[in-house]
């Protein structure tokens, strides 16, 4: 049990020194509130390689070239809108971490609802009641436990 403890702290730090390292030191801007916008907007933007993480998380050579193409955007002047959008238009819709509710993303967000329905309906029907005698309804399986359960108890 302590084994397991020590190796999910170990596994946590880990993790959380691998993110911290993510964004180097000479990426970071010399204004913090650029550099605040800019975190702000890597965080929202998918890495490529990676493509369970943000640009702002990932070490991926490709998430840092993101990284400093979203601060040289900044730089230039443009807003958090105008970066987003910039690199929407050059890599895709996929690029966005959240993507924006549309009829092309209507399955992407209601995809995560279908296993949820399908176990609301199998525990609806489960636990049915019968309408003609008002008890619940029985099923194979468990009649088959009931009548173990009862050998048991009768043999033990």
């Amino acid at each position: 049990m302590i084994r397991r403890a020590t190796f999910a702290a170990c596994f946590a730090l880990v993790m959380a020194s691998a993110a911290a390292l993510a964004v180097e030191p000479d990426e970071i801007l010399p204004d913090p509130a650029l550099e605040t916008r800019a975190r702000s907007i890597s965080a929202g933007l998918r890495c490529l390689v990676c493509q369970n993480q943000s640009i702002d998380d990932s070490s991926a050579p490709l998430a840092r070239d993101l990284r400093l193409l979203v601060r040289e955007r900044l730089k230039a002047g443009d807003s958090d809108a105008q970066v987003m959008r910039f690199v929407e238009d050059r890599y895709g819709e996929f690029v966005l971490l959240n993507p924006p509710l549309s009829w092309r993303t209507l399955l992407l967000w209601l995809a995560p609802l279908a296993p949820a329905a399908c176990g609301c309906r199998r525990r609806e029907r489960h636990t049915a009641i019968d309408r003609r005698g008002g008890q619940a309804a029985r099923h194979p399986r468990r009649e088959r436990g009931r009548a173990a359960g009862a050998r048991l108890t009768r043999n033990g």
